[in-house]
C-alpha cells in the first residue's frame, strides 16, 4: 500500500511539473504574442487617426511603461491570490483590452486600453519564469524548464504578429483585434483548466510565501562600476531595439511594403532574435563577452543602417541579421550581471537591471518620435544607429571581470 502510494505521489509531482511548464509557456506565448504584435497596427493606427510619429512613440511607452510599472506590485497581489490564479487573471485583462481594441473611436480611448493590457501583461514575465522555478526543483531540469519557456515566448513573437498581419490584410484591423483576442481568451480558458488542482510547493521567490519580502536598493558605484557600466550597456541596448522595432514598419512602408510583408519582416526579425539568442551565447563561450557586445553592437548599427539605405528586397534579406544582433546583445548582458555582484546582491542586481533595461525601452520611442517629428524618420533611425556604439567605450571597465 505504502508503495502504490508513493508511486501515486510520484506521478502527481510529475504531472505537476509538466501542468505548470505548460501554463507558463501558453502565458509566455500569448503575451509576448499580443505585446510585439503592436508594431504591425502601430503605422495603420497613425494612419486611422492622423497620428506624429511622437504620438505613436507614446503608445508603445504606454505598452512598456505599463508592463514595467506593474511587475514588482504583482509580487505583492501574487502573495495572496496565488501566482498561478494571477496569471489567469492578467492573461484575461490583456485578452479582453485586445478584444476591445477593435471599438475603440478615439487615441485617447486606445491609449487607455493599451494601459490596461500592458498591466495584464506585466504579471507574465516574473511570474511565469517563478511557476517553473517553483516546479522543477533540480537544478538542470529548472535550466532547461526556463531555456524552452524564453523559447515559446520568441514563437508567440514570430506567429501573433505574421498571424495579425495575415488578418488585416483579410478583413480590417478591428476584425483582426477581435479574433486575435478570441484567441487570447481561449488561451485563458486552457489555462483556467491547467491551473484546476495544481499544487506547487511554496516559492522561494518574492511572490511566495506568507511574508512580503523586503526589497532594498542596490548598491553605490564604488566597487561596482562594472555592474553599472553593464546596466549601461543594457539602458542602450533596450533603448535601440525598442525604438527601431517601433519605427521599422514605417521605414518598410517607405520604400512601398504593404502590411502582410510588414508582418513578414517583423516575423524575420523575431526568427533572427530567437536565433541569436542561442547563437551569441556560443559566441561569447567562444570569444569572450566583450568581444561580444562590441561586436553585436556594432553589426547592429550596421543593419540599422542597413534598413535606411537598402531597397526592400534587401531589406527583407537583411532582416534575420538585424534580429539575431537586436537580440544578442541583450542575452549576454543578462547572463553577464551574477559575475558581477555577490551571491546575497544578485536578486536586487536584476531588479535594477531589468527596471532600468525595461525603463529604457519604455521611454525611448516616445523621444526618438519627437525627434522623427523635428528631423525626419531616416535621420531619426540613423541617430538610433550611432547611439548603439556609445555602448562599446562602456565595456572598458569590464575588462577583466569576467575571467
Amino acid at each position: 500500500m505504502s508503495g502504490e502510494n508513493s508511486h501515486h505521489l510520484h506521478t502527481k509531482k510529475k504531472q505537476t511539473k509538466w501542468r505548470a511548464l505548460l501554463i507558463a509557456n501558453l502565458a509566455h506565448f500569448i503575451h509576448d504574442g499580443f505585446t510585439d504584435m503592436l508594431y504591425v497596427f502601430f503605422p495603420i493606427w497613425q494612419s486611422q487617426w492622423a497620428l506624429s510619429f511622437g504620438e505613436v512613440g507614446l503608445l508603445k511607452t504606454l505598452v512598456s511603461g505599463s508592463m514595467a510599472l506593474f511587475q514588482l506590485p504583482s509580487g505583492n497581489i501574487a502573495n495572496r491570490l496565488g501566482p498561478i490564479k494571477l496569471l489567469v487573471i492578467g492573461t484575461s485583462i490583456t485578452s479582453l483590452a485586445v478584444l476591445l481594441f477593435g471599438w475603440v473611436t478615439t487615441p485617447f480611448l486606445l491609449g487607455c486600453l493599451i494601459i490596461i493590457g500592458g498591466t495584464g501583461s506585466s504579471v507574465q514575465h516574473p511570474l511565469s519564469s517563478s511557476i517553473v522555478s517553483d516546479a522543477f526543483s533540480d537544478i538542470k531540469a529548472r535550466r532547461s524548464a526556463l531555456s524552452a519557456l524564453n523559447f515559446i515566448g520568441d514563437i508567440g513573437k514570430l506567429a501573433l504578429p505574421a498571424a495579425a498581419a495575415f488578418l488585416i490584410s483579410a478583413f480590417h484591423w478591428q476584425s483582426a483585434c477581435r479574433l486575435l483576442a478570441l484567441f487570447g481568451l481561449i488561451i485563458v480558458l486552457i489555462l483556467a483548466f491547467l491551473a484546476s488542482g495544481i499544487d506547487l510547493p511554496d516559492s522561494n521567490f518574492p511572490h511566495g510565501g506568507n511574508k512580503p519580502v523586503k526589497m532594498k536598493l542596490l548598491l553605490g558605484w564604488n566597487g561596482y562600476q562594472a555592474f553599472w557600466a553593464l546596466s549601461i550597456i543594457g539602458i542602450i541596448d533596450g533603448a535601440t531595439r525598442m525604438a527601431f522595432l517601433t519605427f521599422f514598419p514605417f521605414l518598410l512602408y517607405e520604400k512601398g511594403a504593404g502590411v502582410t510583408m510588414v508582418g513578414i519582416a517583423l516575423t524575420l526579425v523575431f526568427a533572427g532574435g530567437a536565433t541569436g539568442k542561442l547563437a551569441c551565447g556560443v559566441l561569447a563561450t567562444r570569444v569572450g563577452i566583450l568581444r561580444s557586445v562590441i561586436l553585436t553592437e556594432s553589426f547592429t548599427a550596421i543593419c540599422v543602417l542597413g534598413m535606411i539605405f537598402l531597397p526592400l528586397p534587401g531589406a527583407f534579406l537583411l532582416a534575420p541579421i538585424l534580429g539575431i544582433a537586436l537580440n544578442g546583445t541583450s542575452s549576454v548582458l543578462y547572463g553577464s550581471v551574477p559575475e558581477l555582484v555577490s551571491e546575497k546582491e544578485r536578486s536586487q542586481a536584476f531588479s535594477i537591471f531589468y527596471t532600468a533595461v525595461l525603463g529604457s525601452g519604455a521611454i525611448a520611442p516616445f523621444i526618438y518620435g519627437l525627434l522623427s517629428d523635428l528631423a525626419g524618420l531616416k535621420s531619426t533611425v540613423m541617430i538610433i544607429a550611432f547611439m548603439v556604439l556609445l555602448a562599446i567605450p562602456l565595456t572598458v571597465p569590464l575588462r577583466g571581470k569576467f575571467e
